[in-house]
């Protein structure tokens, strides 16, 4: 930066002696040049004397800089050390310290936890002492209520049980009578034989034998012969079952029961197997279906009739023989509930049936008993609870009456006691003189009774 400024300052002057050169004439001009050439020697010498000063400065300027840099990195590195050792000192400090506040809000939150601990453990023991004070007081009134039910329940049950063992009893030996009846007449195949050969006897054996199965498993009201069970129609089915209504208990629906017996078509049916030939056999068959049809299509016209009657009737067909006979034809028993809505039963499946029935109806019975034992139990329940505030109100009068006593005895007497304090007490001579029947000697006996 000097050395340009010496270099236009240089440069200024010789301007300067040009522009004074060219205004003199020209007879100074020599004179003038060797002027100027002693000048330019003299400012070369000054120019390196300078030149030397101030490379000398520079380089003095140089040194001073460097050990001030030197210096200020010593003092830099002495300062960053002492500040890492008091960083180091105070984060150390500020660790220690941190550590110990942890320890010491770990220590806190440890008794925190102890004592929230036991305050739950406390709390937990007395819900668990009044849970088990409600349980075992629930469990004693469910153990009465238990027990008075068990009681009616088993007094109801035993009285139906003896009672329906009772019936299967007497049922059991009439079917035994039954079965004796029935082997003496199957000892005597002719005479059954002529017996069917006449339509209406025919018809006869079955309603017969049908009345003698409800009457082995059903009750006498639990249904009733000869029912007119469609309205604006004369038609009677043989027997009809009494079933209870959906929606009220007194009203009846009846289940028609209807006895067939297709004896012509049955022996054409067994003549046709004896022989082997098939198409009699077919025929017979188709025979069978189309009659049984026909039975069916007549139960299901005349004698169903809902909601007075059940949406579906049973035939009865007599012998098992027969039964079996219609069975086989799958098709023909789904033809005749779907379209008919007819179930076809033999002996032994409307036993079956009618067991099933007479089972509905015992449990229909006892359901009806149960819900009187409820009712019973209501009302002791209300009773229960009238004798309770009548109790109530007679422990509240007792205790009114012990109050008004004990103010009687208590005030009262000391009250009368501080007004006879000036009296003078007499001897008890004096006393029998004055008052000869308080103090008389029954009144004394009975005072010691007393005592």
């Amino acid at each position: 930066m000097i050395e340009i400024l010496l270099i236009i300052l240089l440069i200024l002057v010789i301007v300067s002696i040009a522009i004074g050169i060219f205004k003199k004439p020209k007879i100074e001009v020599k004179s003038q040049l060797k002027d100027i050439e002693t000048l330019m020697l003299k400012f070369d010498s000054t120019l390196e004397r300078t030149e030397k000063s101030i490379k000398d400065e520079f380089q003095r300027n140089r040194l001073e800089t460097n050990d001030i840099s030197k210096t200020n990195r010593d003092e830099l590195i002495k300062s960053l050390n002492t500040f890492r050792e008091e960083f180091s000192k105070n984060v150390k400090e500020i660790n220690e310290l941190l550590r110990q506040k942890f320890g010491d809000f770990s220590r806190q939150q440890s008794e925190i936890n102890t004592q929230t601990t036991d305050n739950v453990k406390a709390v937990k023991d007395s819900v668990e002492k009044q849970l088990k004070s409600i349980r075992e007081d629930n469990t004693k009134q469910l153990d009465e209520i238990r027990k008075t039910v068990d009681e009616k329940l088993q007094k109801t049950l035993n009285e139906r049980l003896s009672q329906s063992f009772e019936t299967v009893g007497k049922q059991l030996q009439s079917v035994q009578e039954g079965l004796g009846e029935m082997k003496n007449l199957a000892a005597d195949v002719g005479g059954l034989k002529k017996v069917l050969s006449n339509v209406k006897m025919r018809g006869g054996i079955g309603e017969i034998q049908l009345e003698m199965l409800l009457e082995q498993i059903l009750a006498p009201d639990q249904y009733e012969a000869n029912v007119k069970t469609r309205k604006n129609s004369s038609e009677l089915v043989e027997f009809a079952i009494k079933l209870p209504g959906r929606d009220n208990s007194s009203s009846t629906v009846w289940l028609p029961i209807d006895a067939k017996f297709p004896k012509d078509i049955y022996e054409q049916l067994i003549e046709a197997y004896e022989v082997g030939d098939q198409d009699k056999v077919n025929i017979a068959k188709k025979n069978m279906e189309v009659t049984i049809r026909k039975m069916a299509k007549d139960i299901s016209d005349k004698y169903l009739d809902p909601p007075n009657t059940t949406d579906f009737g049973i035939m009865f067909l007599p012998f098992e023989g027969i039964y079996a006979e219609i069975v086989r034809n799958v098709s023909l028993l789904d033809n005749l509930q779907r379209d008919f809505k007819i179930i076809v039963t033999g002996p032994t499946t409307l036993a079956a049936i009618l067991n099933s029935l007479q089972m509905g109806f015992k449990t229909l019975a006892i359901e009806k008993r149960s819900s009187e034992v409820w009712q019973v139990l209501g009302a002791v329940k209300k009773e229960f609870e009238n004798f309770e505030g009548m109790m109530g109100k007679a422990q509240n009068n007792i205790q009114t009456g012990l109050n008004q006593l004990d103010d009687v005895m208590g005030k009262r007497t000391r009250a009368i006691q501080r007004r006879l304090k000036s009296v003078e007490v007499l001897s008890d001579a004096e006393a029998k003189i004055m008052l000869p029947e308080i103090t008389g000697p029954k009144l004394i006996i009975e005072d010691e009774e007393t005592e």
